[in-house]
């Protein structure tokens, strides 16, 4: 099923953009298949956050959604129609139905990029889990015509500065270990990075363990965390 699956996506990826951009995707794939396991973690203090506030250029805008209904036809087709349009509609709606909220960034009335927060929990299983005032943000993306213009940094800077005004807890974001391209976009906001780890799943149970220890990880070793939960660094089973 899995296989077919990919078969089909890759076909229908190759009737939209052509044989060129289909092959980079295949290497692409490839590459994720034998790293998507490695995954840079980073976290940020929002109640400790001393950074200036993020000025907005007058050329970009940030818009944060909290349900389905705010977004407009447009922004969700540019959103859904470069993949898989039914599955990427369906994945909006949980989303959503979760509580996270979606924000956007635009340059004039064009949709930029976006990305998502969740607080308190993940939508997929996770490497440790999140405090009640925690916030865990995920799944960006950036449009081809915009890369290579700071949007990724800039929208995440400041969707973490307007968190921080909003409460405490800490951030958390991650990046695949082959993906070069965000660990550097990450680099550029508040974020530090935590550690290196890998999950893997034993009969439905997803475990975590981490290759390489950041010292906030390595401080926490052992120890247990204010609100009674399990240490990022202990195995988490979900």
């Amino acid at each position: 099923m899995g296989i077919a699956n990919s078969i089909s996506r890759l076909t229908e990826y190759y009737k939209r953009h052509g044989f060129e951009a289909t092959i980079r995707r295949a290497g692409l794939a490839a590459r994720r298949a034998v790293f998507s396991s490695r995954m840079v973690v980073f976290y940020c203090d929002l109640a400790k956050l001393t950074t200036a506030p993020v000025n907005i250029p007058s050329s970009l805008r940030v818009e944060r959604l909290r349900s389905y209904s705010e977004l407009c036809r447009q922004d969700l087709q540019e959103m859904t129609s470069f993949w898989n349009p039914k599955q990427a509609n369906r994945n909006i709606r949980e989303r959503f139905g979760k509580g996270a909220s979606l924000w956007l960034i635009k340059s004039g009335e064009k949709l930029a990029g976006y990305g998502w927060t969740l607080q308190g929990h993940t939508i997929e299983p996770y490497y440790f889990p999140l405090g009640q005032d925690d916030m865990h943000l995920f799944d960006f993306h950036v449009f081809p015509e915009y890369r290579g213009k700071g949007i990724n940094p800039f929208l995440v800077a400041h969707m973490v500065d307007n968190l921080a005004m909003i409460g405490g807890g800490r951030a958390f974001i991650e990046a695949a270990e082959w993906n070069e391209a965000q660990l550097s976009s990450l680099r550029k906001t508040p974020f530090h990075r935590l550690g290196l780890a890998r999950s893997f799943a034993i009969f439905g149970h997803m475990f975590t363990r981490w290759v390489e220890d950041g010292p906030d990880v390595q401080a926490r070793k052992g120890a247990k965390r204010r609100d009674g939960a399990p240490t990022m660094a202990r195995q988490h089973e979900q």
